[in-house]
């Protein structure tokens, strides 16, 4: 059994806590919340881009599978379909923005000396949230 942290947990802890926190206080984001933080709504959305999760019942499905490593990704507490749901439908979209600025900000420095070999006159950034299968 592999004894070391899983890949999505290295892959989430560059995104620190501190940061997440001041954009959902910024949108009050947590406010009137009892269990289901912003921070699980963000790790189980990123969970499922990450491992191509098609729907929110693949994704409780997939979560639910293993429920002894949530704690391991991140999560405090288990994700259910219906709350992930309502986090989804409730949540100000704002403060997932304000964190894209973020990583876009960290992430800007590593690739500034590689040439994208594209022609375009300004930096264009895409975030896409379709999954495309290729076979």
């Amino acid at each position: 059994m592999n004894q070391g942290r899983t890949v999505f947990a290295q892959l989430t802890e560059r995104v620190h806590r501190e940061e997440v926190r001041r954009c959902v206080e910024r949108h009050e984001g947590d406010r009137k919340v009892r269990r289901f933080s912003c921070r699980n709504q963000f790790l189980a959305m990123a969970f499922a881009q990450l491992t191509y999760r098609e729907s929110l019942r693949d994704i409780e499905a997939c979560l639910s599978s293993r429920p002894e490593t949530l704690y391991r990704l991140g999560f405090r507490g288990g994700v259910a379909r219906s709350t992930l749901a309502e986090a989804n439908e409730r949540r100000d979209w704002r403060i997932y923005a304000d964190l894209a600025r973020k990583l876009i900000g960290k992430a800007r420095p590593l690739y500034a000396d590689e040439d994208p070999d594209l022609d375009l006159e300004a930096t264009v950034y895409a975030f896409d949230s379709t999954t495309i299968d290729l076979c």
